[in-house]
């Protein structure tokens, strides 16, 4: 568990996503309580496309911006956009020391080379030889470089200049739990003083959906809310990047910085998905941090994928705290896997700040709406396939 010893500011929030560009127009997008999502582009799938951006205001480079993937790009744009919202864009003297820790998968395919091989290989005389040729002469250089997950920790410290320590996390929605428990352990451990901390996904991928298509995960045909998925259940897929700018109290005082929420815990689990073993993990992970939570005042913001069990053993849990008010985010945002977490706390930072919650999304019940004046927000990550995470993020008075 990592609880804080040295208090844990938020004082930056770079998001995109379906919604928009940034924690305002997120907000207000979420309190219009309108989900939107394509059923056309990729039918039969249902995926959350990002919403237009202007690559160059942070990205300005052109050379820069080609020899990124779009996952890369996001991901990249959006930590631009939290260095901007913490004050220490172009502070070389901050970002020389500042850690960097990052979620992310492993990049994207080539598209019309995979299409050759596969189209190829059954009819080849000796389909082993003609899948080495093919891959010796139809793949670029740069393929395999431009497929490691730590690229977008290096782009980011070539365009922005994020100079201190840098480390990378895969292991789709563990990663971004992870990402976020280390941050806050550094910090509270006085091993680091601000740290960068995210990820990003590109979901309107052929390769991507047709990976989770061999699971039968992906929602198809009509857009549904996550609570309302039922029996097998799916997900919808979402682009989007999100990075936090999370510092410790003093360094942040002695900058003249403003927290925007403070991040208090944040613990990690994971289950063996065994029947039962999720709802069991989360009940664990609960008792780890339910002193904290102060009733009347918390809610929930859920990183729930839609897809079953998991999303079926977390309604469980929930259905144990009907105290707590309760938002599926992935209803608005679609799935993101390694930056859904990140992009939560982004929220729920956001929510605490307003003092409440946007409105339910949701026609079985689980969602209501709340009365009471939001001070805490629990924010739950469980991964459509392993790990489980939650976090508590509380309002700086």
């Amino acid at each position: 568990m990592a609880k804080a010893e040295r208090e844990a500011w938020i004082t930056g929030i770079g998001i995109v996503s379906c919604l928009g560009e940034g924690p305002q127009a997120h907000w207000q997008k979420l309190m219009e309580a309108h989900p939107s999502a394509d059923g056309t582009t990729f039918a039969p799938f249902i995926v959350h496309p990002l919403a237009p951006i202007n690559l160059d205001t942070q990205i300005p480079k052109k050379g820069d911006q080609r020899q990124m993937e779009n996952w890369q790009r996001i991901g990249t744009y959006a930590a631009g956009l939290a260095l901007d919202s913490a004050g220490v864009k172009g502070k070389p003297e901050i970002l020389s020391h500042m850690d960097m820790i990052v979620a992310a998968g492993g990049g994207e395919r080539d598209l019309a080379v995979d299409t050759t091989i596969l189209s190829g290989m059954p009819s080849a005389a000796n389909p082993a030889a003609f899948l080495n040729e093919r891959l010796m002469s139809d793949l670029r250089p740069t393929l395999f470089l431009a497929q490691l997950s730590n690229l977008l920790a290096g782009n980011i410290s070539i365009v922005h200049g994020v100079t201190g320590s840098s480390r990378t996390f895969m292991g789709e929605e563990s990663s971004g739990v992870d990402a976020v428990r280390i941050a806050l352990s550094r910090i509270a451990a006085g091993q680091s003083d601000i740290a960068l901390v995210g990820g990003s996904q590109n979901a309107e991928r052929p390769d991507l959906l047709i990976i989770y298509q061999f699971g039968d995960i992906n929602l198809k045909d009509k857009y549904v809310p996550v609570w309302e998925r039922g029996g097998h259940g799916a997900m919808a897929l979402g682009s989007m990047g999100a990075f936090l700018v999370i510092e410790a109290r003093e360094h942040a005082e002695k900058r003249g910085a403003k927290p925007l929420a403070r991040l208090s815990a944040v613990v990690s689990g994971r289950a063996n998905r065994q029947p039962g073993t999720v709802a069991a993990s989360l009940r664990g992970l609960w008792d780890k941090i339910k002193d904290r939570v102060k009733n009347g005042h918390a809610a929930v913001l859920s990183g729930a994928t839609g897809a079953n069990p998991a999303t079926a053993e977390e309604r469980e849990f929930l259905s144990q705290h009907d105290d707590l008010a309760v938002r599926a985010t992935g209803s608005y945002l679609g799935h993101g896997l390694e930056p859904q977490f990140p992009m939560n706390v982004a929220l729920a930072a956001l929510a605490v700040g307003h003092g409440s919650l946007f409105p339910p999304c949701d026609s079985t019940g689980l969602e209501r709406a709340m009365s009471g004046n939001l001070s805490q927000v629990l924010v739950t990550g469980v991964g459509h396939w392993r790990g489980e995470g939650l976090a508590l993020v509380e309002r700086v008075d």
